[in-house]
């Protein structure tokens, strides 16, 4: 029998209904033998999984595993091809269109991509399903909403509207949504994708505190193995559409099945710890480089209102090097790389590429300024009536001087080097995000051009493509003699491929140079960033 819920547990959208029991008998989620097919691709095949209340269960798997579908399927916004999805004991094939939404009401929902509201501020963002769909007053819904933007370090940006946020920020906001209004179960569909290692460490905490608090299940899709150690207490691993793996993250680490061998070995062996990174390089490669700067920036300010973002950045990037940006979210780092590519002018300073000062330049004369940088952006950027063969070609064929069999030629290799040949032909709502996300950087590639910027590109994938995708950054400066410039989160990767690591804190630079060399800062904001404080308990 369902049992009460206390006025501290209350789901406020569905006030005097009935809390699912903490029995681990009666599954809150249960998928039996569920199979599901998106045209010739079959993504999950016999899957069986439950979701205990109460608990926090972690799905892990390799990047386009069916790992988003799987939620979708528990939401009821997708239905199996075979096999059943029983939500708070319903199977969801058998209720109707009104009963569903109503349990869905019971539920709450990270996106992986957000899913904010242009047009809203912040705080109504956050509050809205309650100001829809509850009886609470105005007040008391954006009360509760700016109390929930406080514990993620989002004062202040209350009435900010979307479009004015970091990823980061977006991210944090999309969670407070999916809180606000005291759901039994939330989805996480990668919570922590594209946030700095101490809100990771933040945003894990609130999982917690959100179970402790309100006996809240969690299922979350994650690839951040010191994440999935803090707050799962079941991981369920995902492979060839079965899960394959239920257990402790323990005993994950301990497991002898060659996938979750081949996750688990490349996410500890890209750790900061395992001295990855321009120390490591012949001594030669350190020697200061006596060609022109690639990215030259003196003195730049930048302004938004009362918000001094940028605050007298002096940078210098080496041509032919990988320099990574680091920095919590909201430090400024996606405002300097807009300044960088002339996007954004400052207030004042000098922005010079290979040389020439950009910040007088007029907008013909940086269109061509342009042409300098491949751009590959925090969420692809995909246009989706072409083909990924088409996507990754869309640069080279408007550019209009290379010939149809040697564009073909080019586009072939890159996806074939990026391991998605075999997707070419599909289309970009036919593919995963971890894919796009390698097609948008194939389609960077593609051109050649002599500074590639790389927008967080590792985020939302699985460590064994982090790999991939850092060795093809590498070997792509190598092989084409590329500047990389990388604006990452993700500190292990950051140490992997870096030569150079600059740390802009609150719109400073707060450390800049190898990689050994910031290890070394005694900038107490640097050393609170690459390592954030213990572990958070149970």
């Amino acid at each position: 029998m369902a049992v009460s819920a206390t006025p501290g547990q209350e789901n406020l959208l569905v006030p005097g209904v009935h809390r699912w029991p903490l029995d681990a008998g009666q599954p809150v989620i249960e998928l039996v033998d569920v199979s599901i097919a998106f045209g010739a691709k079959q993504v999950l095949r016999g899957l069986d999984l439950r979701i205990l209340p109460g608990k926090t269960t972690v799905i892990v798997g390799r990047s386009g595993s069916g790992k988003s579908v799987l939620l979708k399927l528990m939401m009821g916004l997708l239905a199996p091809d075979r096999g059943s999805v029983i939500l708070f004991g319903r199977d969801l094939a058998a209720v109707s269109p009104i009963e569903l939404i109503e349990l869905r009401k019971r539920m709450g929902m990270v996106f992986q991509n957000y899913a904010l509201f242009d047009a809203l501020p912040v705080d109504e963002n956050v509050g809205f399903s309650l100001l829809e769909n509850s009886r609470l007053g105005r007040g008391d819904v954006i009360k509760r909403s700016h109390e929930l933007l406080g514990t993620l370090g989002l004062s202040g940006s209350e009435h900010l509207l979307p479009g004015e946020l970091s990823g980061g920020m977006k991210k944090r906001v999309s969670l407070a949504r999916a809180l606000v209004a005291n759901p039994e179960v939330v989805l996480f569909d990668e919570p922590t994708t594209g946030l700095d290692p101490i809100m990771i460490e933040k945003v894990d905490e609130l999982i917690l505190l959100a179970k402790q608090r309100s006996q809240i299940t969690s299922v979350v899709i994650s690839h951040d193995l010191a994440s999935i150690q803090r707050i799962s207490d079941r991981v369920a691993f995902l492979h060839d559409g079965k899960i394959i793996f239920e257990g402790t993250y323990n005993e994950l680490e301990r497991s002898a099945l060659p996938p979750i061998r081949a996750f688990v070995d490349s996410a500890e062996g890209s750790r900061p710890s395992v001295g990855a990174g321009a120390e490591n390089l012949p001594r030669d490669a350190l020697a200061p480089n006596q060609d022109v700067l690639a990215v030259e920036l003196v003195d730049v300010h930048k302004q938004f209102g009362a918000h001094h973002v940028l605050r007298g950045i002096d940078l210098a990037i080496s041509p032919r090097q990988t320099t990574v940006l680091i920095g919590a979210s909201g430090s400024g780092k996606s405002v300097l790389i807009k300044h960088i590519m002339g996007l954004l002018r400052p207030d004042r300073g000098q922005i010079r590429i290979f040389g020439q000062d950009i910040v007088p330049m007029h907008e013909r004369a940086l269109t061509e300024v342009r042409k300098q940088f491949g751009l590959v952006f925090q969420h692809a950027a995909l246009l989706d009536w072409l083909s990924v063969y088409d996507n990754v070609a869309f640069p080279l064929v408007e550019g209009g001087t290379t010939s149809t069999p040697a564009i073909r030629e080019r586009v072939l290799e890159v996806l074939e080097r990026l391991k998605i040949v075999d997707i070419l032909h599909r289309m970009p709502g036919e593919i995963s995000e971890g894919q796009k996300k390698r097609v948008g950087l194939a389609r960077a590639i593609a051109r050649k051009p002599p500074i590639i910027i790389y927008d967080e590109p590792t985020t939302g994938q699985d460590p064994v493509l982090t790999h991939d995708i850092d060795d093809m950054i590498q070997e792509t400066q190598r092989q084409f003699e590329v500047t990389s410039i990388v604006i990452s989160h993700d500190m292990a990767s950051t140490f992997r491929i870096a030569d150079q690591i600059a740390m802009i804190h609150e719109g400073q630079i707060a450390a800049y140079g190898t990689p050994a060399e910031v290890r070394a800062s005694p900038n107490e904001h640097v050393q609170r960033f690459l390592h954030p404080g213990p572990s958070v308990t149970h």
